[in-house]
């Protein structure tokens, strides 16, 4: 394995540091973004279940706020339930705008991975085959060993570059896609606290209002 790296030239060291970038994010990424640590099951009818029985107090709402990210709009809906459900909407959007910023953290970055790593490994063709021809030029074809090494170079570096930027770009799908299906989730947990914390205050509900986004993706 050394001498393949070796025989890659200085660009294997970019290449594999954008490796274990991609190693480190994808790992904290599946660890993080697990559907049950962002919005625990049946946490919203629980919710219902404390604020029908007057058994929310203040360090039950301190707990599911600090309990997940969903725990936290909820949070922000019930303190701000007074309000109204228009200002109740706005404090719920930027707690989520937020919680969104943190979900999508290092995505940018894999992101990058994904498209730096294919050019890096195409530097690498590029110099690679400048070694060749100026071998062909000083020497001839002769010196098949040094042709070799230029050649070997160049395939090596495309190789390891593509290597890491396939899995690179996968990943990177397959995360926004879950932090997509997860704010979906939240987003419609939210709907229905805005909904149910409203329920009393008109009795005929504005069937608009109610269908909207409570937040943005």
């Amino acid at each position: 394995m050394f001498e393949i790296v070796y025989a890659g030239g200085w660009l294997m060291i970019p290449i594999i540091l954008c490796s274990i970038i991609t190693a480190a994010i994808c790992a904290e990424r599946f660890w993080t973004l697990r559907p049950r640590q962002i919005a625990p099951r049946n946490l919203t009818e629980q919710v219902w279940h404390w604020i029908r029985n007057d058994e929310l107090d203040t360090d039950r709402l301190r707990t599911l706020r600090g309990g997940s990210p969903l725990g936290q709009i909820l949070a922000a809906g019930i303190s701000n339930r007074q309000l109204g459900r228009d200002l109740m909407k706005e404090r719920i959007e930027e707690v989520a705008d937020h919680i969104v910023h943190e979900l999508e953290r290092y995505l940018n970055t894999l992101g990058t991975v994904a498209s730096i790593t294919p050019l890096l490994g195409l530097l690498g063709t590029v110099i690679g085959m400048i070694k060749v021809f100026s071998e062909i030029k000083l020497g001839g074809i002769g010196n098949a060993a040094a042709l070799a090494g230029g050649i070997a170079e160049a395939l090596i570096t495309t190789a390891a570059g593509l290597t890491v930027a396939i899995p690179s770009l996968f990943f990177y799908r397959f995360f926004h896609r879950r932090v997509d299906e997860l704010v979906e989730q939240m987003e419609q947990e939210a709907i229905k606290l805005v909904q149910v914390l409203n329920s009393n205050r008109t009795n005929q509900p504005d069937e608009e209002s109610a269908n909207s986004r409570v937040f943005r993706q």
